[in-house]
């Protein structure tokens, strides 16, 4: 069940206050520490944290295996860089070990495709509806799972004008320096420095930042591509529209040097922004309202619109069918159309050092992608952002459990638990303390611990069994969920995962809420581990990931608590199961939103601002659009992605 329209609308208007009768919570919280120029960095998927040295792991928990209870303070760009460096040498590890399977011999060899669109042009296959068409492809009998395709992108070629640097203070968008770039030129290129306007270090110290305007047609792709040769400059850019509206944003497509590329999908003006990690603007219309700190020194830029060559091709899926794709070449971006056809799983990244040992994706290239398809019919691969040859691998699997008598086993653990943490970048071999331990925090006396674990679990097999039964989607769904308190401990047992419900940050070392072994497509490894830790959850009141901020008098606090920790242990389930995050700022409450200062439309507070009451939310799995600062783009399925892998 979904939030209406009218109900956000009644918040929005302050009428929940009107509610008679009921103790209201306090505020919702707001970013902790966090300035107005964070905030909009953060919501353009900039983030904000200390990064770590180039070449390096970042510190603290994956991100995007995470809940954390204040993501401001993840290295995305280090995380995205390090999963990207480690993602090769994870694929090859896991082709290796198929291969010394017995189930090696039944696995097909690639069937070479080439890109019918002749070299050196561009224009026959742009989008799905033009798209080149793969018969042959599919996970049927007399079909092929696997193939490779070579093409080429082959864009517009434009020469950049060499122009000066335009004069400070060009700080914000009725600032802006004209490129001439839509008025008789496709490029420009230009030398500038971070720090030498009126609002650098030698000045109010808030931050310089340099805007360039430009106009584009439809059709054409922007691009702004930043070099750092000398100096300690990191760049980060962005992309706005007139009324200040960021489309489009990077940091860190080469080293700390950043590449912006944007599809134009109506033809207007739009200014690019260069600025210093972190730094973007609050108010894009003011020059001064930066937070200051910033890195400065020379930089050069390069802008373009110009006709992009965007390469699409057509394969036909069944519903359930996972998709797995990789690009090695030109392109650094690949994507996923489905039926409708709508965007699924856009990536300019690698992140398949994610996946289990036991999955069967491809990875290990510039750009991977997966998709589990709900619908019969064509699905569109396509790539972009690029010039010269490629190479993508594309295959396709059906979920390891379906034909088989075994079901996957789901087993909740309340009772504390013996865990190496060492697997989620912890300290080993811990004792994690048992869920009683956090009843009283919440207020709820150690008599109830039974009807809080009851209401957990009901919570989980609504979210993670009903729901998915009665999307109609897989008739062969199946899943068994057990429990501590009721069931003997199933735990490594075959097709047996479990979520330990307890302990603490201090006790696991890893700095999170939740956290999850893998993000598995297809359900590929039957037997992971999450953590559910309840410190912070349990915290006192004021932070927005603490269940305290939301009790009042008014309260049910073993049904909030019960609803609240069980869509944090369905969050977690979702990832072992295919998930990744989704937008917490977007208008559709989901399962798999990440963390942030909207903790309570992951918790089902409803409208009052108060759990436990009447008009808490049934929150779900389902569409919804990817989180911005993970790097990936389009609509994500987060039921359908679930429901296939669970089957028998």
């Amino acid at each position: 069940m979904r939030r209406s329209i009218a109900t956000v609308g009644a918040v929005a208007l302050g009428l929940a206050t009107l509610l008679p009768g009921v103790a209201q919570a306090a505020p919702k919280p707001s970013d902790p520490g966090l300035s107005p120029a964070d905030r909009a960095a953060l919501a353009a998927g900039i983030p904000v944290a200390p990064k770590a040295a180039p070449g390096t792991k970042p510190a603290g928990p994956n991100p995007y295996l995470s809940l954390l209870p204040d993501p401001s303070k993840a290295d995305y760009s280090g995380w995205a860089s390090y999963l990207s460096r480690q993602a090769a040498g994870k694929a090859a590890a896991r082709l290796k070990a198929q291969r010394a399977s017995s189930a090696a011999a039944k696995t097909a060899a690639a069937v070479v495709v080439d890109e019918d669109e002749p070299d050196g042009t561009f224009g026959s296959n742009e989008n799905p509806a033009s798209a080149q068409l793969i018969p042959g492809f599919g996970t049927g009998a007399k079909q092929n799972p696997a193939i490779r395709i070579l093409g080429s992108l082959d864009p517009e070629s434009v020469t950049p004008v060499s122009r000066e640097a335009t004069p400070e203070d060009d700080g914000s968008i009725p600032l802006a320096g004209e490129t001439g770039i839509g008025s008789g030129r496709s490029a420009i290129v230009t030398s500038a420095q971070i720090g030498d306007g009126p609002h650098g270090s030698a000045g109010t110290g808030t931050n310089d930042f340099d805007f360039y305007k430009l106009s584009a047609t439809a059709g054409q792709t922007i691009t702004v591509d930043t070099d750092t040769p000398t100096g300690a400059l990191d760049t980060l850019v962005a992309l706005y529209t007139p009324d200040g509206t960021i489309v489009a944003s990077n940091d860190d497509a080469d080293g700390f040097d950043s590449l912006l590329t944007y599809s134009v999908p109506a033809s207007g003006t739009f200014y690019a922004v260069v600025a210093a990690y972190s730094g973007l603007p609050a108010d894009p219309f003011d020059p001064a309202s930066g937070d200051g700190g910033a890195s400065e020194g020379p930089y050069t830029v390069t802008i373009s619109a110009a006709s992009s060559d965007k390469d699409f091709f057509a394969v036909q899926l069944k519903p359930g069918d996972v998709l797995g794709a990789s690009v090695k070449g030109a392109p650094s971006y690949l994507t996923v159309y489905d039926t409708d056809p709508r965007e699924v799983h856009g990536s300019g990244q690698d992140a398949t050092f994610i996946y289990p040992m036991d999955s069967k994706l491809p990875g290990g290239g510039n750009a991977a992608t997966d998709y589990v398809a709900t619908k019969a019919g064509w699905h569109y691969i396509g790539v972009s952002e690029g010039k010269g040859s490629y190479d993508i691998t594309v295959e396709a699997y059906r979920p390891p459990l379906q034909g088989n008598k075994p079901t996957q086993t789901l087993f909740l653990d309340f009772d504390g638990a013996r865990v190496n943490t060492g697997v989620f970048g912890g300290t080993g071999n811990v004792t994690l303390s048992p869920f009683s331990a956090f009843l009283a925090k919440w207020g709820i006396p150690r008599a109830q611990e039974g009807a809080v674990i009851d209401a957990v679990v009901a919570t989980v097999t609504e979210n993670i069994k009903q729901d998915l039964i009665a999307s109609g989607l897989n008739n062969r769904f199946k899943l068994k969920i057990l429990n501590s308190k009721d069931d003997p401990d199933p735990w490594g047992q075959k097709n047996v995962s479990r979520i330990i419900v307890g302990g603490t940050i201090a006790e696991s070392g890893v700095s999170t809420i939740g956290i999850s072994q893998s993000i598995d497509p297809g359900n590929f490894e039957t037997e992971e581990t999450a953590l559910v830790l309840q410190d912070v959850l349990s915290d006192p009141a004021g932070g927005p990931a603490s269940l305290n901020t939301y009790l009042t008098d008014a309260s049910n606090r073993v049904a909030f608590v019960g609803q609240a920790v069980g869509n944090v242990t369905s969050h977690e389930a979702g990832h072992f199961f295919g998930n990744w995050h989704t937008d917490n700022a977007d208008a559709t409450p989901n399962l798999m939103d990440a963390g942030g200062t909207n903790f309570d439309v992951l918790f089902g507070v409803g409208p009052d601002g108060v759990g436990g009451t009447a008009d808490d939310v049934d929150v779900d799995f389902g569409d919804s659009q990817f989180i911005p600062a993970e790097g990936f783009k389009g609509t994500e399925d987060t039921l359908g992605r679930i429901v296939f892998g669970v089957t028998s």
